[in-house]
């Protein structure tokens, strides 16, 4: 008595099988929605996921979390990854809207030499003053993360404009 699998079958019109079939013969697509279409096609025909796996020389457990998503979300869904809980900002809005408005402020206003910002020079200053401006989680800031913060604004004070 040949084993009976407890899940459902996967619902694919014919225009979702179309797809799936020219995805699967791609070569722009990513490999991972290649092999992901071509796991989704070969479970609606019938195949079982140990075989399926076998197949693709790959294991259980990444043929079962394509097809769950797929019978969880809907097949063009499961093509994707789904998007992560990602890491929480350690810096505000309000963090990053004081950055901005240092940046925007020539150097000289606030008593240095210097006629344009760095980035060192801004890093150094906003470590030097963040917390008497109420914004603590800017005390570790680098270079770096302020050049971040800056090019996210399109906001380059340490370019000239003519």
């Amino acid at each position: 008595m040949p084993f009976r699998s407890k899940k459902p079958q996967l619902k694919m019109t014919q225009e979702t099988t179309t797809i799936l079939q020219g995805l699967s013969n791609s070569r722009t697509e990513p490999m991972q929605r290649i092999e992901r279409s071509r796991i989704l096609l070969a479970f609606a025909g019938g195949d079982t996921i140990s075989a399926i796996a076998r197949q693709f020389r790959t294991n259980r457990m990444k043929v079962e979390r394509c097809v769950n998503k797929a019978i969880q979300f809907g097949v063009m869904a499961s093509l994707d990854d789904l998007p992560g809980r990602g890491k929480p900002a350690k810096i505000s809005e309000d963090a990053r809207t004081w950055v901005l408005s240092l940046a925007c402020q020539k150097p000289k206003d606030l008593g240095y030499s210097y006629e344009m910002w760095t980035t060192r020079l801004l890093a150094d200053h906003i470590q030097k003053h963040c917390i008497e401006a109420g914004h603590p989680s800017l005390a570790q800031l680098s270079r770096g993360t302020v050049s971040k913060i800056l090019t996210k604004s399109k906001i380059r004070p340490h370019k000239m404009v003519l």
